[in-house]
């Protein structure tokens, strides 16, 4: 195999300029604990939809809405490595968001990484849609 030049390399797999620079939150991947419960729900046929925008005027996205409910999920990262979440700025903005969200007659869920992990998260879901206990 022959080696390829900087210049070839650049040539093949050119480096692609946007043309304008989209917010962190619009283009962000889903985390770790985001993709295992999206495969909770989907193993116990609960529909969703994630990056549910609940708010008519501000940016607010749920990680998951359930689908033919008023029921928002949030898996909250980084509240051990001191994430935005646990810092003041950010823990405020959460506050906001939350509470607007109940007032719009949301009920949201929270659950940390480790808590969808270890099945409480679903098992919790599944108690208020199914409303089993």
């Amino acid at each position: 195999m022959s080696s390829m030049s900087l210049a070839e390399y650049r040539e093949l797999f050119p480096i692609q300029k946007s043309k304008k620079r989209r917010s962190a939150k619009q283009t962000r991947e889903p985390s770790v604990g985001e993709v295992l419960l999206a495969t909770h729900l989907k193993a116990c046929k609960i529909e969703f939809e994630q990056e549910y925008k609940f708010h008519p005027k501000r940016k607010w996205r749920a990680d998951f809405l359930i689908t033919g409910t008023k029921i928002l999920v949030e898996v909250e990262g980084g509240i051990w490595s001191g994430g935005r979440h646990t810092r003041g700025k950010g823990y405020i903005g959460d506050m906001e968001k939350y509470n607007s969200a109940s007032m719009m007659g949301f009920t949201v869920l929270r659950f940390c990484t480790e808590q969808v992990k270890a099945g409480v998260a679903i098992k919790q879901i599944e108690q208020l849609v199914r409303g089993k206990n």
